[in-house]
């Protein structure tokens, strides 16, 4: 059997042993050097407040913005967008020495770490939120973030030209502070993705600085097509279907039915297309205007036509006015005798055979006279009328083409940076 000595001496190396082991494997796990390790390394130093220079201002760099319309309302001015932004920028604290952690680049939570906020200047509405839940850190410090802006903003659309329009509108970006102790920002280029939306087509987005404040000064493009179609269109065909109803006959009514149909149809046009037009601005948008003098032009055209069916029945141009017809059944006997004095007269030798010859003369001599009234008077009111049909050709046919030019060709100059 061992001695005492002999097993106290066996415990005392064992001892030994357990603690060199012990201390191997703690300078094991010391020396961890995985990606975990370093990314729970850099969370435990709870880096979560903007870093503290001497300068007292962080430097953040934006490489890249890419851009994409939402919706245009031009009832409100309002452009709805969506900003997708890569932000970069170094922490010290975050540096590792690649010699101890081979590793160029770690991921790391959002929530665990400070990252710089930006937003929409002029957005009335407008919220932000990360693209991910992790970032990325370099070795160097540089941190590597993306985050999403939706916002709605103000923008005083030119819409004068409607719907001919093209316009521009701002998206100013900033961060929380430019002054003494915040953040001094500055962007790299912007891309437009998904450049049509509805009835507008994103032409391009590019960026401008002015005074150390960026922003994006967004060019729209109103697609034709469709509000021509609906809007411009219409207005055109109703008034040269006016201009040909000048072929129905003047004497009979159902000229002036089409024209009052015309007048009718034109009136409900407008009112159901008044949630569909734009809003007013500073440059407001003359298709307004244009359907006024559509209206106008309508209702001119319907009353002139009524007017001469009154002439052509009766020869007055005015209802109030006496007509040619009381005029005649005002003239006095003796002119009624000098009219009929050219006739013939037969002699009978029964008086009242005579009398009755006489009756008929008249009336048959009041008939000619009737029927020769109405002719001079149609005949006026025809002259009249045609008359009225090729000033009013005339004058619609130029107006439309001068309508269409103001349109197109027409600027009007609108502040976007008033909001500054």
């Amino acid at each position: 059997m061992l001695s005492q000595t002999q097993l106290a001496s066996g415990r005392w190396w064992a001892a030994l042993l357990w603690t060199l082991l012990t201390l191997g494997g703690a300078n094991a796990a010391d020396k961890c050097t995985t990606r975990r390790c370093l990314a729970n390394e850099l969370v435990n130093k709870k880096l979560i407040t903007q870093p503290q220079r001497n300068n007292c201002s962080e430097y953040i760099y934006v490489s890249s913005i890419a851009y994409q319309t939402l919706k245009v309302d031009t009832k409100n001015l309002r452009l709805g967008c969506r900003l997708q932004a890569t932000i970069e920028w170094t922490d010290d604290d975050l540096y590792w020495d690649p010699s101890v952690y081979p590793y160029d680049e770690v991921i790391l939570p959002v929530s665990k770490v400070w990252s710089p906020d930006i937003f929409v200047t002029n957005g009335i509405s407008a919220s932000t939120h990360n693209s991910f839940r992790d970032l990325i850190v370099f070795s160097n410090g540089t941190l590597r973030h993306s985050v999403v802006m939706a916002a709605e903003v103000n923008c005083e659309f030119n819409l004068f030209n409607y719907p001919f329009a093209e316009d521009q509108c701002p998206v100013a970006i900033q961060t929380w502070s430019t002054q003494g102790c915040g953040t001094t920002m500055e962007i790299g280029k912007v891309e437009v993705f998904d450049g049509s939306h509805g009835d507008w087509e994103t032409l391009g987005a590019y960026l401008h600085s002015s005074d150390n404040k960026y922003y994006i000064s967004v060019v729209l493009k109103i697609r034709q097509q469709n509000p021509f179609i609906t809007l411009l269109l219409p207005s055109i065909l109703i008034i040269l279907a006016d201009m040909v109803s000048f072929a129905l006959p003047l004497g009979c009514g159902e000229r002036n039915c089409f024209k009052v149909t015309l007048v009718l149809s034109f009136t409900m046009f407008l009112l159901i297309l008044n949630d569909q037009l734009p809003g007013d601005s500073e440059c407001s948008p003359v298709i307004k205007n244009h359907f006024c003098v559509c209206l106008v032009m309508l209702v001119v055209s319907m009353l002139v036509s009524m007017v001469l069916t009154r002439v052509a029945k009766d020869g007055g141009l005015i209802f109030c006015c006496s007509s040619r017809r009381a005029k005649t059944a005002n003239k006095p006997e003796g002119a009624d005798q000098e009219v009929t004095a050219d006739i013939s007269v037969i002699r009978l030798d029964d008086p009242e055979e005579n009398r009755m010859h006489r009756k008929v003369t008249d009336f048959l001599d009041a008939i000619k006279a009737k029927e020769a009234d109405c002719e001079r008077n149609e005949a006026f009111a025809d002259t009249i009328d045609k008359t009225f049909f090729w000033f009013y050709f005339i004058l619609g046919t130029l107006y439309f083409c001068a309508m269409i030019t103001v349109m197109v060709k027409y600027e009007c100059n609108v502040n976007h940076l008033d909001f500054w």
